[in-house]
């Protein structure tokens, strides 16, 4: 029995599979798959061992009892959807997914191995646990966030094993659903686009040598300024030119370069220019693969027609209605301390407070403060020292020696002011990070690069500007009713109706209005983590491993 098995449905099995170049095409022929018809005695074999292949694997197990053990790979009526497959697989390192994990030269060469039904029915179950990683890992991503770093604390939803498994049985298009797996958020497709636009630049040679300067300015000329000029051409900021002097064309694609990754736009290329300049593209390559990363992690998510975007590496939120930027301003984030690096994660702006006052977190209060008044009693002397009624307790009544960060019974509030730390506003998603928006004294800051000084929370550049454009939707004159609470000096908590999504992202490779990509500084590290986590995974691309 095992041998007609053998050389009928199975030898019919194995040239459907095996008729196109790696088992990549899709328009299988139909007419070329022979139909696997199995005795009642044969068929148990197959039965048994998916029912064995399962027994720790409780979707696969209900799966395949609810459809009477029938094969979703192995007859010759799945070649259609085993071809889908099989492409998408082969596609699966293009789109910075770990492709070596999914075993398809493994699984292809098994088909040709089958010698019994029992075999079979472990490919079956072999082929629906690559099915599983695979939609996994392209829909929602390949890493747990948090695992590889404690301060990305976003929550991946994944979808549910059992679901995806009856969701592509029951497609009538098997690879246009493995491709809907996929962000659909044009933002994926622009980043995979530069990706292998990227790989192939390296494959062809990069963007030539670096440029041996500190700074270089208009109408210098020699050695460096050539190779500026040349990065510059290969780059794609400046057109084709034999001028070995620092010109103005020179300096007009310097300037757009430097508005592209976020750098003070006056034409001269200083340190931190062509700090970023020198950048290799294959270091820029592995932001593209963590930032294809990011974008599936959030795959799935309703990100909201209109939604506050605050990206922590451009230092920078957004307010984008209907995918179109109605606000934006700089930012000031977290320090580069892992207490004080801004999280990542998404919720809901539902309040801002108009003149706050600041309710000083525990942890400053005791690391920061605590000290300082152990030293001078009346250091800080604006930030107030109050009890667990909120009654303010006089300085000169508190022996602030005999206290220890632990035993310390008192909590510091700043009244409402303009010197206050929170300045004039705050703009609240509660959470338990104790992570907001607001306002600062501190204005000076904003005029920096690099804009990590604060203790987690984020400043905002345009405080008043922002809340006019979050209270739009809600009143008739945003601007003056904002400042009638304003001028009012006391604190006021306005509800933001309807709520507003907020997600705290952290993407140093990004797609521009213009189609191009920007590239900002990994901050935090966090990106050269993931990346090493995705390497670890088996993310690979040929142009970094040639």
């Amino acid at each position: 029995m095992i041998d007609s098995l053998k050389y009928a449905g199975m030898a019919g099995l194995v040239a459907t599979i095996l008729g196109s170049a790696a088992f990549a095409q899709s328009d299988v022929s139909q007419a070329a798959v022979g139909a696997i018809q199995m005795p009642a005695l044969a068929m148990s074999g197959f039965m048994q061992a998916i029912s064995e292949e399962t027994a720790d694997h409780p979707a696969l197990s209900q799966f395949y009892a609810a459809r009477d053990y029938r094969p979703l790979w192995t007859s010759g009526e799945d070649a259609p959807r085993r071809a889908a497959f099989f492409r998408a697989l082969g596609q699966a390192q293009a789109q910075g997914l770990p492709a070596e994990s999914y075993h398809a030269r493994a699984l292809q060469q098994a088909f040709f191995d089958l010698k019994s039904e029992r075999q079979r029915g472990q490919l079956e179950v072999r082929m629906s646990e690559a099915f599983l990683r695979y939609a996994q890992d392209a829909s929602r991503g390949v890493l747990t966030p948090s695992k590889v770093d404690p301060t990305i604390v976003r929550v991946v939803e994944r979808p549910d094993n059992l679901t995806l498994l009856r969701e592509f049985s029951q497609s009538d298009s098997p690879l246009a659903w493995l491709h809907s797996l996929a962000p659909q958020d044009p933002a994926y497709a622009k980043l995979l686009k530069a990706k292998l636009d990227l790989e192939h630049e390296i494959e062809t040679g990069g963007w030539g040598p670096q440029v041996p300067s500190s700074v270089l300015r208009p109408g210098d000329t020699g050695h460096a300024v050539l190779a500026l000029r040349d990065r510059l051409q290969r780059m794609g900021y400046l057109s084709r030119t034999a001028t070995a002097r620092y010109d103005a064309q020179i300096q007009k694609a310097v300037q757009q370069y430097q508005a592209d990754q976020g750098l003070s736009a006056d034409g001269i290329a200083g340190a931190s220019t062509l700090e970023a300049l020198n950048v290799a593209p294959e270091e820029r390559l592995k932001s593209l693969l963590v930032a294809l990363e990011r974008l599936r992690w959030m795959n799935g998510m309703d990100l909201g027609k209109r939604r506050i975007w605050v990206n922590i590496a451009d230092f920078s939120v957004k307010v984008i209605d209907d995918d179109k930027v109605t606000f934006q301003s700089v930012t000031v984030v977290g320090q580069n301390r892992p207490d004080r690096q801004t999280p990542e994660f998404s919720d809901s702006m539902d309040r801002m407070v108009i003149n706050p006052a600041w309710h000083v977190p525990r942890s400053i209060v005791t690391k920061e403060y605590l000290p300082m008044m152990q030293r001078n009693p009346n250091a800080a002397a604006q930030i107030q020292v109050v009890d667990s009624r909120g009654q303010v307790i006089p300085r000169n009544a508190i022996n602030f020696a005999q206290y220890t960060t632990k035993t310390f019974p008192f909590a510091m509030r700043q009244a409402p002011s303009r010197s206050n730390a929170l300045g004039l506003v705050k703009f609240l998603f509660p959470n338990k990070y104790n992570i907001y928006l607001h306002d600062t004294p501190s204005k000076s800051l904003f005029s920096k690069e690099q804009r990590a000084f604060s203790h987690g929370c984020v400043r905002v550049g345009q405080p008043f500007e922002l809340a006019y454009t979050l209270l739009a939707p809600q009143v008739t004159d945003p601007k003056s009713y904002f400042q009638r609470i304003l001028d009012s000096g006391q604190e006021t908590t306005v509800k933001i109706t309807p709520p507003v999504p907020v997600h705290l992202v952290y993407f140093t490779a990004w797609p521009n209005a213009k189609g191009g990509i920007e590239y900002r500084k990994d901050v935090y590290g966090r990106d050269a983590r993931l990346y090493a986590a995705l390497h670890k995974a088996g993310v690979e691309s040929a142009a970094l491993t040639n």
